[in-house]
């Protein structure tokens, strides 16, 4: 172990300053031989109870730590910021820039040569690779994996999916309160996230396809003791990783980023996917647009999972799981280097498909052309997206008028009341709900249908607003709208009666009112943005970039490698 390591730097000098760094580590029982020069693995862990799909990673740390020690190395766990998308408000989008800060600052301060990082709930894992990003050590990614199905009254159900279905059909009077109520148990019925194609799975499946992670990673459920000795093989490689160089920015390449925006399609994967994937390539310096999401619009849905098909994570990894994904889109995929060393083929290359109502073939997929669509027009003229897969196919093209909500509590108030103005040809248009807007971009896009159309009979119309919408949502929604309301776009001008055109086969989200029309609007229009006057949320309003570019914070796009010089004593 005479390779010059980056820890040495804290901690291979026999002065003043080694002896601060080595003895201060020691009052926690480590030997001498510890800092004999071994890699130092830093293990990055957004476990908390407050983050309850991440509530497994405190186990799956020891696992790493196992594997670690095998191999060599000198594991140290850390943690940072937490974001539970449940829980927290306004919304866990507010906070990923602040986790990829914590995340960047803290592998850069610290002495250690590689980092493990363990995530999971839906914007952990995309703050994570964001901040390592920043720093590009020997990076790879274990996800804490998806619950168990859920179950009640002798059937799956999904996390979110049915939560959204279970609450229209209590709206409707389909559904009691007390079995709405009785559901909450047995959705949640162990630890890990989402067990639907949510943001979560879709971030840990497209981890994998990017090559960031070991086989397996994107579907083995939280309780699968598979899950624990991938993480004891995860813990082996990075010290290998360390060993060979391999840093971040040898895998994060453009054509692992085409990789995981054709797998994303393939999966049914969360359109929140789409501000992610902007959000890291902007770290590492890749040539990447909203445009390129469209390099998967073509590409056919394959896996039948919630909220796309009828199926659950669970039943996805007994399928095969996301190597047998691969396998059927090899075709299409880019040539690139992974944590393994090697090409992607080796993910793939034994793959099998054990259900194939679960995994259908590329030849005989459920839908065709079924890959998030961006559109763009009068009312997005720098973007807007669609998830088709998700969506009413005789909805995908559609002219109607719009009902305008200035404001979630706007929508709020409003949505139930009996005697709204609207049919089902109506377009929900919904403002004020963007990155700088809500703030944080909340999952706010799937409005409900208006009561009076839910008691109809009514379970989808257009709906259309600079917010994004829960991975394990479902409907016809556009989102993601840019410019948002609040940075002045054409969606603040939009009043109720407006004719909209929406054209998923065309890409286009057309405003159909002319111009001296909204230059006569825009005199008298107003975009307030939320009252945050000091800490974090004042500076995110101020500095974030818009949904097209991912809505990291302007200053953090890009890198800083530097390794600190200056000691602290």
């Amino acid at each position: 172990m005479t390779k010059k390591r980056r820890s040495s730097l804290w901690y291979g000098n026999k002065d003043r300053d080694g002896f601060i760094h080595r003895s201060w580590m020691k009052n926690q029982g480590f030997p001498d031989h510890a800092f004999d020069g071994r890699p130092i693995i830093g293990i990055c862990n957004t476990w908390s109870e407050l983050t309850p799909c991440n509530s497994s990673l405190k186990d799956l740390a020891e696992g790493v730590k196992r594997g670690v020690w095998e191999a060599g190395g000198f594991p140290v766990e850390f943690p940072v910021m937490s974001l539970g998308e449940t829980q927290m408000k306004p919304t866990a989008m507010l906070f990923r820039n602040l986790l990829a800060m914590d995340v960047e600052e803290s592998i850069r301060a610290y002495g250690i040569d590689g980092v493990v990082l363990l995530g999971g709930c839906d914007k952990t894992t995309p703050g994570q690779v964001m901040g390592a990003a920043s720093v590009d050590l020997p990076t790879i990614v274990v996800s804490s994996g998806p619950m168990l199905n859920g179950k009640w009254q002798g059937q799956d159900i999904g996390s979110g999916t049915d939560v959204w279905k279970f609450s229209e059909a209590v709206r409707a009077g389909d559904m009691s309160l007390s079995n709405f109520m009785a559901a909450e148990s047995g959705m949640s019925r162990s630890k890990g996230v989402c067990m639907t194609m949510g943001t979560a799975s879709t971030m840990s499946s497209l981890v994998e396809a990017m090559g960031l992670s070991l086989p397996t990673n994107g579907a083995l459920p939280a309780v699968d003791a598979r899950r624990m000795a991938l993480a004891h093989l995860t813990g082996k490689r990075i010290v290998e990783m360390v060993d060979e160089e391999l840093k971040l920015s040898e895998i994060l390449t453009r054509e692992a980023f085409i990789n995981a925006i054709v797998t994303n399609a393939a999966v049914g994967g969360s359109s929140n996917a789409v501000v992610h994937l902007l959000a890291i390539a902007g770290r590492v310096g890749i040539e990447l647009n909203l445009d390129d999401i469209d390099l998967g619009k073509n590409v056919p849905l394959l896996v039948n999972c919630m909220p796309s098909g009828s199926y659950l994570m669970e039943d996805f990894c007994y399928a095969g799981g996301v190597p047998a994904v691969l396998a059927e889109i090899s075709h299409l995929l880019k040539p690139v280097k992974t944590v393994l060393g090697s090409g992607l083929e080796e993910y793939y290359k034994d793959a099998e498909c054990w259900n194939r109502d679960v995994i259908f073939p590329y030849k005989n997929p459920i839908k065709k052309d079924a890959g998030l669509t961006v559109l763009k027009g009068s009312l997005a003229p720098e973007g807007a997206i669609i998830k088709p897969s998700a969506a009413t196919p005789e909805l995908l093209e559609h002219r109607g008028p719009a009902y305008v909500f200035e404001s979630v509590e706007d929508m709020k108030s409003n949505i139930n009341n009996e005697d709204l103005p609207v049919t089902k040809d109506t377009i929900l248009v919904l403002k004020g709900c963007g990155p700088k807007g809500y703030p944080g971009m909340a999952e706010v896009g799937n409005m409900p249908i208006p009561a009076k159309l839910v008691q109809e009979g009514l379970r989808d119309m257009v709906r259309i607003s600079d917010a994004r919408m829960s991975g394990t949502a479902y409907g016809t929604v556009v989102l993601h709208v840019a410019p948002e309301a609040a940075a002045g776009g054409v969606l603040a001008l939009v009043k109720t009666g407006d004719e909209i055109l929406l054209s998923t086969k065309e890409g286009r989200l057309d405003l159909l009112v002319g111009e001296e029309e909204l230059i006569a609007r825009q005199a008298y229009m107003s975009t307030p943005l939320p009252d945050y006057e000091r800490g974090y949320t004042k500076l995110y309003i101020d500095h974030v970039l818009g949904a097209d570019k991912g809505a990291d914070l302007d200053f953090l796009v890009g890198n800083d490698t530097r390794i600190p010089k200056r000691e602290s004593h």
